[in-house]
């Protein structure tokens, strides 16, 4: 499996910059990248302070500090 890149990790924050929040399957599926290495870029992400998980009856990242609708 390929390792999380810097710009894997710019892609997910771009991404999750036009979405309020979203699951990690919908953010791999949205970048066209192995589910398995979002996961990994997420969890670096978050790791770093620049995403959070939250959890509404289902598990979901969102950009930390951003507001939950738009």
């Amino acid at each position: 499996m390929a390792e999380v890149t810097d710009e894997l990790k710019e892609k997910v924050i771009k991404y999750l910059e036009t979405v309020p929040h979203a699951k990690n399957r919908d953010v791999a599926r949205a970048l066209g990248d192995e589910k398995a290495l979002v996961d990994k870029a997420i969890a670096a992400l978050a790791k770093e302070d620049k995403i959070e998980y939250i959890y509404l009856g289902a598990s979901f990242v969102k950009l930390k500090g951003k507001k939950m609708v738009d």
